[in-house]
């Protein structure tokens, strides 16, 4: 059984895996200046980006909830695997041979197939789905797609395939790879009885974002499938997590990025057919309603602040299934900081249906015609009644009042309290009073928080441990970003620093694992000198703090004048404590009684006058 991967092969990866890449297709990154890219934490929900990425030096770092890391990190978090599999994960996809320690067998993989595994077997089914459609028993299935407009270049743009209706056709293809049953089981592939899961139905592969296919969606086309459901998806399975999938996002993520907007629509030839129509920011949910798990994966794609406020569009039927999912829509509508829409066409046609009927030009048009989300639900409640009479008017507006005040972000209440009482035909604040009202008839949020926390024990004091920001702490903190970043640069310049040197607790035991490392000079060189520091950290907070000083950009370019600066103030600076130290010592201690201990601190203190004025002099001629 094989061991531990070797050092050197696991450097070789971090070196070769670019962390803007692999992060960027599960974050949209935008320049930040100074070499760093930001974009929002795809760890913690946040209004303004704290999501920060050093390519140069192979880090990201999030100074809202404090994760950080390197690129192996990163997959360890983002995906929920072991050391292990994210280094194999970006071994084969970065072409690094992998080599393994003999005899140092680890325990710490996870029960089950590895997820590259589970990978590797569905690229195998969906590259067979897509050969089988060209076959002559596939005949209904293209006849399907070319009904609604689709030829073969869409099908191949799209990877659509088709399933043969044997039971065991690709069970016994993914046998000739290789693949264990188990394998063919846990990723969904095979059924429990041993048969294929998919069988004479017209197959969507659904890929993560960073195009791996994950999962199927199949769909009945034939009148003698034993199974009526219309759509049959992929169970959950380790690596397919439908409130958290979205078809089309690896063919959307670059384009919703740059467009600041993603349309979402109700299924797979919707996608296919707003893609082909030049809306190529649309995704689809799979099998499921659109939840809150999908608002924060588009989020991350969004690049959803308050700088870069979008654009969400739904569409809907215009039925009351429509309108039922427009309601569940507005509900979550709070989980974006961008605007939110609804596109629905008049005359009930989804994007399919309307790019057959009425071409490519209808499809852009249906999404040009959006509507405020929040608009379109409330004119549907208020629709419901009859505003002639005084009652129906009384009765649309405590419905619609009820509506508004359940929105958790209280900032629009307002504005949609305004648009409520215009659309029913009342005074303003009229609407507003009857918000308001139906705000105190429900439970608010504060109350049942409050009720909450008073079940709660007190929460724990807070640390003693100084905020790292104090301004205290300004010159030891950047030191280290260079000493982190550009050992090379600062090299020898750090041999006069000792751990003394460093007052902040957290700020010391960084630097006792650079000396611990050899110093500076044993980064030179190193792209995995960050990573390493970080690795034989054993506290969270010097791990977590490791990763921000390698990501903060540097206030310039790093010369000898600017590494001075910063080496000779911190050691000025620790000069200043010690003459503070002896001066207050001499004024407590009697120079008759204990003259050689007195005259021996006085010496000291002219030593460290003398030595502070040098490093003076030196601060000077490098500001010159």
């Amino acid at each position: 059984m094989a061991g531990r991967i070797r050092e050197d092969d696991i450097s070789l990866v971090r070196e070769k895996a670019r962390i803007d890449e692999v992060i960027g297709q599960y974050v949209t990154l935008r320049n930040a200046g100074g070499g760093s890219q930001k974009g929002l934490c795809p760890f913690h929900d946040e209004k303004s980006p704290s999501f920060n990425v050093n390519p140069a030096r192979g880090f990201f770092h999030c100074f809202g909830c404090s994760e950080g890391g390197d690129v192996i990190t990163f997959l360890m978090k983002i995906d929920g695997l072991t050391f292990g599999e994210a280094v194999e994960r970006l071994a084969d996809k970065y072409g690094v041979q992998l080599r393994r320690e003999e005899g140092d067998i680890r325990e710490d993989r996870p029960k089950g197939p590895p997820r590259r595994r589970l990978i590797e077997a569905h690229q195998v089914a969906q590259t067979f789905y897509a050969e089988q459609l060209a076959t002559a028993d596939a005949l209904v299935a293209r006849q399907f797609l070319g009904e609604r407009g689709f030829d073969q270049g869409a099908a191949e743009h799209f990877g659509v395939g088709f399933a043969p209706r044997s039971g065991d056709a690709l069970k016994n293809l993914l046998r000739q790879k290789g693949f264990t049953n188990e394998e063919m089981t846990v990723g969904g592939l095979v059924g429990p009885s041993g048969y294929d899961r998919f069988r004479g139905r017209l197959l969507w592969p659904i890929r993560d974002a960073s195009g791996d296919t994950i999962g199927f969606g199949a769909r009945r086309i034939f009148d003698d499938d034993r199974i009526d459901a219309k759509y049959l998806n992929t169970s959950e399975t380790p690596i397919y997590k439908k409130s958290q999938v979205l078809y089309g996002i690896d063919l959307a993520r670059r384009e919703i990025g740059r467009q600041s907007r993603a349309v979402i629509v109700e299924g797979y030839t919707d996608v296919m057919a707003c893609h082909l129509a030049g809306v190529t920011t649309a995704v689809a949910t799979c099998g499921t309603a659109f939840g809150e798990d999908h608002s924060r994966v588009l989020r991350r794609f969004l690049n959803d602040h308050e700088e870069f406020r979008g654009e969400v569009i739904f569409t809907f039927d215009g039925d009351a299934a429509g309108q039922k999912a427009a309601l569940r829509a507005f509900g979550g509508d709070q989980n974006f900081v961008s605007q939110t829409y609804v596109a629905v066409e008049p005359d009930g046609l989804d994007p399919c249906d309307l790019r057959i009927q009425k071409g490519d030009a209808a499809v852009r048009e249906l999404v040009a015609r959006r509507v405020p989300l929040y608009r379109f639900v409330l004119a549907n409640v208020v629709g419901k009644y009859d505003l002639d009479r005084a009652d129906g008017r009384i009765d649309a507006l405590r419905e619609g009042a009820r509506l508004v005040s359940s929105i958790r972000d209280k900032s629009k209440v307002d504005a949609f309290a305004r648009e409520l009482g215009g659309m029913i035909g009342l005074d303003p604040e009229e609407a507003r009073a009857e918000v308001r009202r139906a705000a105190h008839r429900r439970p608010s949020q504060d109350q049942r928080a409050g009720a909450t926390a008073t079940t709660q024990t007190e929460p724990p004091p807070r640390s003693a441990v100084p905020d790292l920001r104090d301004p205290r702490f300004a010159t030891e903190r950047e030191t280290l970003q260079l000493v982190i970043q550009h050992p090379m640069t600062i090299g020898r310049s750090t041999g006069d620093i000792g751990v003394n040197d460093f007052t902040h607790p957290t700020y010391r035991a960084v630097w006792e694992l650079v000396a611990a490392a050899g110093g500076p000079g044993a980064g030179a060189g190193d792209a995995g000198w960050a990573s390493r520091l970080r690795d034989a950290a054993t506290d969270p907070a010097v791990s977590s703090v490791i990763s921000a000083l390698a990501v903060e950009p540097l206030k310039k370019e790093p010369d000898a004048a600017y590494v001075g600066q910063h080496v000779f103030r911190l050691l000025e600076l620790t000069a200043a404590r010690r003459i503070a130290e002896i001066k207050s010592k001499l004024q407590r201690t009697n120079p008759v009684e204990h003259a050689e201990e007195f005259n021996k601190m006085f010496g000291e203190l002219a030593a460290l006058e003398a030595h502070r004025r040098a490093l003076r002099d030196r601060l000077a001629g490098g500001a010159s």
